[in-house]
């Protein structure tokens, strides 16, 4: 196979469908794009702790194979021989998966999440498992390391995703699989400058990935583009025996909708400018009004709403949280208390002391709120908000007590894991920093395709998407002669 590219070194900074295009029709190799992509690994990964596991000879292996396959007419899908990453808490067969956790840093599972499985019949390559927080919590193990943001060192990556982000962001992978209980696709999304899909709850299969809140754990894919994203939901949503919780519902093809019905053309969107900025950083608030007027000029309909703030459930909701953690971790909890970190083993330990009438009143909460989303979106086809209030938070500040010292954090998040409801996130500009802002567009039930029709015609008219942080326009650098 002949290859296009004239620096192979830039190949990781392509979009995923522009790789899948090359690789279909030949001009693009393969086995050159994964090493590419390993050598960016090799280059990047020591300053960016985005993998605990690097998987450099299954996928030279693999991408040897999709070579073969190809050459022979056997095109699989659009993911065939593509570099992708997965978040650690995917089971893989014979490949270790910690979860984040010190106690699992050896443990082999003895079979694929179905994710894995089919990524694997996509004909995808995986470079490596990504690092992650403890138990998919707020915090790290002090023995784990934390991923960096390519942005900026000193500021988070966000939650327990963050290795996917950072992996995504620094072409370390052309698409990874993420995780999102409360934020953890959106966080790391935001916190990196690329594109994250929260689906419906169920919409992917839950079987085979540890679990941190079983009733709001979601699967979902993190790339650089809304178009790379919807080329990996294709191959990982549907319905598995394996997970009585995922959906029945037919699985269309994502990508090939996506210039559909005039992309955002006549499109209503909801926002609640008091609900979204009314703690919001005036620069934060700026860049989300220019997408605002970037999905106006595009041919959206921006409708003023009233969202129905459930203050009750975003209070009540650490209650039910730390609970559903704890029967996560009751095969080793407390009986392994020493082994965790300091933060996970506190949370653990508080869920005891939980008040069965809490947990009674979260259930009320929560479909008190979904019955009220619901009714918002029989005005409107979409809703608008931030992912962060602010600019990203330091990682000083998230490693003290960020429950207290930045509490504006997850407003725009865990609601919508309570409500079940899809959401995709964009990146929209960057601050005086250098530090990426995203907003959310959230949808209802099983309205994935919308989200992604939206989020790339969003895409076609910004160009925030195809921004690359400072670490990787530094390694884009041919060496210096000798």
């Amino acid at each position: 196979m002949k290859r296009t590219v004239a620096n192979p070194s830039t190949l990781p900074d392509c979009s995923l469908a522009e790789v899948a295009s090359g690789i279909r029709t030949g001009s693009i190799s393969p086995v050159e794009v994964t090493e590419a992509v390993l050598a960016r690994i090799a280059k990047l990964e020591p300053s960016l702790n985005s993998f605990t596991t690097v998987t450099a000879d299954l996928a030279r292996a693999e991408a040897r194979q999709a070579e073969q396959e190809i050459a022979r007419g056997h095109y699989r899908s659009p993911l065939h021989g593509i570099p992708i990453s997965l978040k650690d808490l995917c089971f893989t067969k014979g490949i270790p998966t910690s979860s984040g956790m010190a106690m699992y840093r050896n443990f082999c599972p003895d079979y694929d999440a179905t994710v894995v499985t089919r990524l694997r019949q996509a004909g995808a390559v995986c470079v490596g498992k990504t690092n992650m927080t403890e138990g998919a919590t707020i915090g790290y193990h002090p023995d784990m390391q934390r991923p960096v943001n390519p942005w900026h060192p000193d500021y988070w990556s966000g939650v327990s995703s963050s290795g996917s982000g950072v992996a995504a962001a620094a072409g370390l992978c052309f698409a990874t699989i993420g995780s999102d209980t409360g934020g953890s696709i959106r966080f790391p999304s935001a916190a990196a400058g690329i594109t994250g899909l929260k689906p419906t709850w169920g919409r992917v299969s839950r079987h085979g990935i540890f679990p941190l809140g079983q009733p709001r754990d979601t699967i979902g894919p993190m790339a650089r583009s809304a178009e790379d994203c919807a080329i990996m939901l294709s191959e990982i949503a549907g319905m598995d025996v394996n997970d009585p919780t995922s959906l029945t519902a037919d699985v269309p093809n994502y990508a090939a909708q996506l210039a559909g019905l005039h992309g955002a053309r006549g499109v209503r969107i909801g926002i609640d400018r008091q609900f979204n900025f009314s703690e919001s950083d005036e620069e934060v608030v700026n860049l989300i009004e220019a997408a605002v007027s970037a999905l106006q000029e595009i041919g959206g309909i921006v409708n003023a709403v009233k969202f129905p703030d459930p203050v009750a459930l975003r209070g009540l909701s650490s209650s039910v949280s730390k609970v559903e953690t704890a029967l996560s971790h009751e095969t080793t909890f407390p009986a392994r208390a020493a082994e965790y970190g300091p933060a996970l083993r506190e949370l653990l330990f508080q869920a005891a002391a939980v008040d069965p009438l809490d947990m009674g009143r979260v259930l009320i909460a929560r479909e008190e709120f979904k019955g009220a989303l619901n009714h918002l979106f029989t005005g409107i086809d979409l809703l608008l908000v931030p992912v962060f209030a602010k600019q990203i938070p330091q990682w000083r500040v998230m490693a003290d007590n960020p429950t207290v010292t930045v509490p504006w954090v997850f407003k725009f998040t865990a609601i919508f894991n309570h409500a079940g409801v899809p959401s995709i996130t964009l990146p929209c500009g960057f601050t005086e920093l250098g530090l990426p802002v995203a907003f959310q567009l959230i949808g209802p039930h099983l309205s994935e395709a919308l989200l992604l029709r939206v989020g790339h015609a969003y895409q076609q008219a910004t160009d925030w998407h195809m921004r690359r942080p400072p670490v990787v326009r530094d390694a884009d650098q041919p060496a210096p002669a000798r």
